[in-house]
Order: structure tokens, then C-alpha cells, then sequence
């Protein structure tokens, strides 16, 4: 995490400041997390899936490709997964249409 926060300040604007949503995955609030000075780090709500886009994504994978299965092996279970992934990036515009949100907006000052 402390990678990534670091590659995220490498790319904001030396006149800008970033906010970065997060849900409540332990790492993202461990002791040892070093957040930059040109970051604020803003934690969802607990229980809240409909303000984290990334589970509408999830949940449309297992819909669409990957509900009602059984899996013989963990192999055939990752085998699924990177084939539901590579359909899904398949269609253009499809991630960006289950992940984005009316009321969020990326703005440049």
C-alpha cells in the first residue's frame, strides 16, 4: 500500500492534492501506512458496497460468468476468473460503465 500511495504522489500536479477513497481493508489503515503530504485518504463507511465501485464490478463478474459453477481445482477456479476478466475488457466502455458514478467527478484546477 505504501507503493502505491507513493506512485499516486508521484503522478499528482506539484499544485495539486489528492483524495483517495478507500474501503476498509485492514492495510488500508495499518500503523506502518506512510501517506504522503499531497494525499488525504478518505475511508468509506463499513458495510457500504454501493459506494465502492469496484464491488459492482465484482458482482457483475459473478453474474454474468462465474455464478452457478463448480470447480473441480483451484486452477480451474483462477482459469474462470481470467476468462471472466478478458470478456469482460473485451467490450469497450464496460468497465467504466459499471464502475462509474453520476455524483463523482474528476476534476482538474
Amino acid at each position: 500500500m505504501n507503493l502505491h500511495l507513493a506512485e499516486i504522489s508521484a503522478q499528482v500536479a506539484t499544485d495539486a492534492h489528492a483524495v483517495v477513497i478507500l474501503d476498509q481493508a485492514g492495510w488500508h489503515g495499518a500503523k506502518a501506512l506512510r501517506v504522503p503530504p499531497n494525499i488525504s485518504l478518505l475511508p468509506l463507511p463499513p458495510y457500504s458496497p454501493e459506494l465502492n465501485p469496484v464491488e459492482n464490478l465484482w458482482q457483475f463478474l459473478k453474474h454474468n460468468y462465474l455464478n452457478a459453477r463448480i470447480f473441480e481445482t483451484y486452477e480451474a477456479i483462477v482459469a474462470a476468473c481470467c476468462d471472466a476478466w478478458n470478456r469482460l475488457r473485451a467490450v469497450p466502455g464496460q468497465i467504466s460503465s459499471i464502475t462509474s458514478r453520476d455524483w463523482v467527478k474528476a476534476v482538474n484546477l
